[in-house]
């Protein structure tokens, strides 16, 4: 008899909590929609007074957010740690390999008694701002006259040509990439030995134009500076052969454009002109100049 009884007790009191507990809702959300200036200053009481002591109720809440934070970051830490470790194993071995290669170059260069140029050194300097336009390709440096800067020099980053020196001021220079419509660079092709004319189209990707023949000419060749008319030095690394969509020969440029930060000036020298033609060597010796030259 007693359970039926708080049975019958507990089912109207449930029933009249949930309608208060409704009740309640409705008029918060009335209270909270209801646009009226004097139940717009009772919400910003109620915020007042009881808003801020509920900031020992958000503490777990802030703690274990900053604990998620706190090992998210340590995780990205450990994948950053594990990629520099492997980096650094790369890097070790192209260490080896590239002291294996400076003392085999020595070798070869002495064996061969080859005489590099003392004159083509460079001068770095730092690019202040990408000058270029729409229609002009070009950066400044923070290099200019005063350091000996001269127009026409070539300029490269850390391993490919940028360009050449077209503007010399004071303090300051003007850097006319390869990119440049008006750039033209002779270059040859390795290991065909072809020349072409490397030409700029204000894409990423210079064309090759006037192919001695292009059927010896492959996508992943080497391209390389091969100074004719004595603006470059020859040898200097330019990119790699690639064809388009347009069945074009372009170069993919060994230097980073995304990055132009500091480049080298090359300094360089005009190359001596030969005026006098030696005499012919013949079995029984050289041929003698006539005396009077050819009207004599």
């Amino acid at each position: 008899m007693a359970n039926n009884r708080d049975e019958d007790y507990a089912g109207p009191l449930r029933r009249i909590a949930v309608a208060i507990l409704a009740l309640c809702l409705v008029a918060t959300f009335l209270v909270w929609r209801i646009d009226n200036p004097r139940v717009e200053r009772f919400r910003e009481a109620f915020l007042d007074r009881f808003v801020p002591t509920f900031d020992w109720a958000m503490v777990p809440v802030t703690k274990t957010l900053a604990m998620a934070e706190g090992f998210q970051s340590y995780a990205r830490i450990y994948e950053q740690n594990q990629e520099l470790r492997r980096e650094l194993q790369q890097m070790k071995s192209w260490k080896e390999s590239a002291v294996q290669l400076e003392q085999q170059n020595a070798k070869l260069l002495a064996l061969n008694q080859v005489r590099l140029d003392p004159k083509l050194t460079s001068v770095s300097g730092e690019v202040l701002a990408d000058s270029g336009s729409p229609f002009r390709q070009s950066v400044l440096l923070n290099v200019g006259s005063r350091d000996g800067i001269v127009d026409g020099w070539a300029t490269m980053d850390g391993l490919g040509l940028v360009g050449r020196i077209s503007g010399v001021g004071d303090s300051t220079s003007r850097v006319l990439l390869l990119t440049d419509p008006s750039s033209r660079v002779p270059v040859t092709i390795q290991p065909s030995g072809q020349r072409a004319i490397l030409t700029g189209d204000n894409s990423p990707y210079p064309t090759l134009d006037f192919i001695e023949n292009p059927d010896q000419i492959r996508p992943g060749d080497r391209v390389v500076s091969s100074g004719d008319g004595g603006v470059f030095p020859s040898g200097m690394l330019v990119g790699q052969v690639l064809q388009g969509q347009d069945r074009r020969f372009r170069v993919r440029l060994s230097a980073d454009y995304g990055r132009l930060d500091y480049l080298r000036v090359l300094r360089s020298h005009p190359a001596e002109a030969l005026r006098d033609v030696g005499p012919l060597i013949t079995p029984n010796g050289p041929v003698p100049r006539a005396a009077g030259g050819p009207n004599g």
